[in-house]
């Protein structure tokens, strides 16, 4: 059969391959413990729900233009004053099926065959996957946990070559929930500008952040602003995850190009989805204060409870909802004559013999790790890690 060889080299998506068997499992009524989701365990707040109850009643299930509708580039370019002190124009925003087809549109927009990205990792799995789908060539930086998972500015320099496009920045993190600080983006913003390079931003987990607040590397200065292209969504902040809207924020030129092609890919992002984004954006904010609590109540215990565990540790990550398990100490061991040689296989046994779902760090370029997600009860997690720690103490 002939195929695209171009599509064929993507890999599919091993975070919702273990969730989609982690799925299964429960459907065939196995008591498995899921830590593998990347999304909320809470449900789309009511007032958003409503909205778009109101929008179906009210037949708003047309068309709206491609790029999004006028109300919700408002509600967004309102959001980015608000949140981050940014002023953009409604052109400057291009509305999408999420924030993954937003990096789609980005990609795509920004780059030419052979042209290079620069990526630390450990990176969320889709980074590298949608470089290549635009004909573009991922290049990994490797951050150490000695350095919280964040990548110095000479680790990127290093890397940089005529082909070098773009620079991808992911805070807070998907795997790890690092934060970079302004101080740390300012001298990653110097390099781009150096190098003439644009800064691929993704912010979705903005709001899922435990100390501090968040910094975007747009708010640097207005030189900074136009080589950034902010990636966003309603899908971390608001629990709609499968609600599917994203949105990029970046220079008239460049969003222009991406609503140009999305006009052929899409029709429009899905119209009532539009309309319930724009209730998240505007309306009332407190279930977001409640879910960034209970999601730091549930990191504390994760992160201190694995950290007493003997072989296994982590740090305590500062955004987002997931924890880095370093498993370096266990690979070679033994579970019932058969030996752990990778992140993979550690995963897999664990799911087989104690049916507790985590992600394989090799997915992320992070292959002596595993990540656990605490965006699920704590009942979940305490039952998780009592697994955990039964599993390791059977190990030889």
């Amino acid at each position: 059969m002939y195929l695209s060889e171009k599509f064929l080299s993507i890999s599919p998506s091993p975070t919702l391959s273990i969730d989609a068997k982690f799925k299964q499992m429960k459907k065939d009524g196995l008591d498995v413990v899921g830590f593998g989701a990347g999304e909320p365990d809470f449900d789309t707040p009511k007032h958003i729900k409503d909205a778009a109850i109101k929008a179906i009643l009210d037949g708003k299930t047309k068309y709206t233009p491609a790029s999004g509708m006028p109300e919700l580039k408002k509600a967004v370019c309102q959001k980015f004053m608000r949140d981050n002190s940014l002023y953009y124009e409604p052109n400057q925003i291009v509305v999408s099926n999420g924030a993954k087809h937003s990096l789609v549109n980005v990609f795509g927009a920004i780059l030419n065959e052979g042209d290079e990205v620069i990526i630390p990792a450990p990176y969320w799995v889709s980074y590298p996957e949608i470089v290549k789908i635009n004909s573009g060539v991922p290049v990994t930086v490797y951050a150490s946990e000695d350095n919280d998972f964040k990548v110095t500015p000479e680790q990127i320099e290093e890397k940089i070559t005529e082909k070098t496009r773009a620079i991808v920045l992911n805070s807070p993190s998907n795997p790890t929930g690092m934060v970079y600080t302004k101080e740390e983006l300012e001298k990653i913003a110097e390099i781009a500008l150096k190098h003439s390079l644009y800064i691929v931003s993704d912010e979705i987990y903005e709001h899922l952040i435990y100390e501090g607040k968040h910094f975007s590397i747009a708010q640097i200065s207005d030189e900074v602003k136009d080589i950034t292209i902010i990636v966003n969504g309603v899908s971390k902040t608001y629990a709609m995850t499968g609600w599917r809207i994203g949105y990029t924020a970046s220079n008239p030129t460049i969003a222009k190009v991406m609503s140009n092609v999305q006009s052929h890919a899409t029709s429009n992002p899905n119209t009532i989805a539009q309309i319930a984004a724009i209730e998240a954006l505007n309306g009332p904010q407190e279930e977001l204060g409640a879910m960034v609590a209970e999601f730091a109540k549930r990191r504390n215990y994760m992160a201190d409870r694995i950290n007493k565990i003997e072989g296994v540790s982590c740090i305590k990550p500062h955004g987002s909802f997931y924890i880095m398990m370093n498993i370096k100490n266990i690979l070679g061991k033994k579970l019932n004559g058969k030996t752990i040689h990778s992140a993979d296989e550690f995963a897999e046994m664990l799911l087989d013999d104690k049916l507790v779902a985590v992600v394989p760090g090799t997915g992320f370029e992070a292959p002596d790790y595993v990540r656990w997600s605490y965006a699920t009860s704590m009942e979940n997690i305490k039952e998780g890690l009592d697994r955990l720690e039964k599993f390791l103490s059977e190990l030889e």
